[in-house]
């Protein structure tokens, strides 16, 4: 059962959400929330699997209830998807480095949707390949210095080219045809390498693998 947290300041848009959600059999909405602060005490008291959380609230905006929730060792099984009206903007990219996993704009597909919230949960990163592309032109061509982060000297040659594929924003599958091994394979690559930069899931891992400069948006067309 993948346990969601509802946090919008509009009543009709959760609304909308949670009758969606509620239809469906492996889904439940845990609790719902009028801002950041509200979703960041309901997210402590139930642990959802997944908060969806409007970007632009009043008082606790998406983005500082993100990087809160990113921050509690105690919500470290907690994944973030940000909901937007306004598609890629300064916003979202500040989003991603607080600690998001991914994005949603909020006229996306019934269908689209519950596609996301599955694979938000089990902790992949909601950021498609043309995302990805827009991600490095606009985002991290010019990273933070941020210094390098603590466990990425233990990765191996491998790993790091796991973590390489993935921040182009290739699948467990297109990874795994690039490298010559099976999908499993892949998978176990990309998760070792979470573990060891401490990475809360894919998205984390892209951010991380670009601000350290492991990976370089020059580098965007090599793989």
């Amino acid at each position: 059962m993948i346990r969601v947290l509802l946090v919008d300041d509009q009543p009709l848009i959760r609304s909308g959400f949670r009758a969606l959600l509620d239809l469906e059999d492996d889904i439940e909405v845990v609790a719902e929330a009028a801002d950041g602060n509200e979703g960041l005490a309901l997210a402590r008291a139930h642990l959802p699997d997944l908060v969806l959380i409007d970007i632009q609230m009043p008082g606790v905006d998406g983005i500082e209830a993100t990087r809160r929730i990113a921050a509690d060792p105690d919500l470290d099984r907690v994944h973030v998807v940000i909901l937007t009206n306004y598609g890629l903007d300064e916003y979202v990219f500040n989003a991603l480095r607080a600690g998001a996993a991914g994005f949603l704009v909020k006229d996306i597909l019934p269908e689209d949707f519950l596609h996301a919230v599955r694979v938000a949960a089990r902790g992949d990163a909601l950021l498609a390949p043309s995302i990805t592309r827009k991600l490095i032109s606009r985002y991290v061509a010019q990273p933070l210095d941020t210094g390098t982060p603590a466990g990425l000297e233990e990765l191996t040659n491998r790993e790091r080219e796991a973590v390489a594929l993935a921040a182009h924003g290739l699948s467990n599958d297109e990874i795994a045809e690039r490298m010559v091994i099976s999908p499993t394979t892949a998978k176990t690559h990309v998760n070792r390498a979470m573990m060891k930069v401490h990475a809360r899931d894919r998205a984390q891992l892209v951010v991380l693998a670009y601000e350290s400069g492991l990976v370089t948006p020059r580098s965007r067309s090599s793989p």
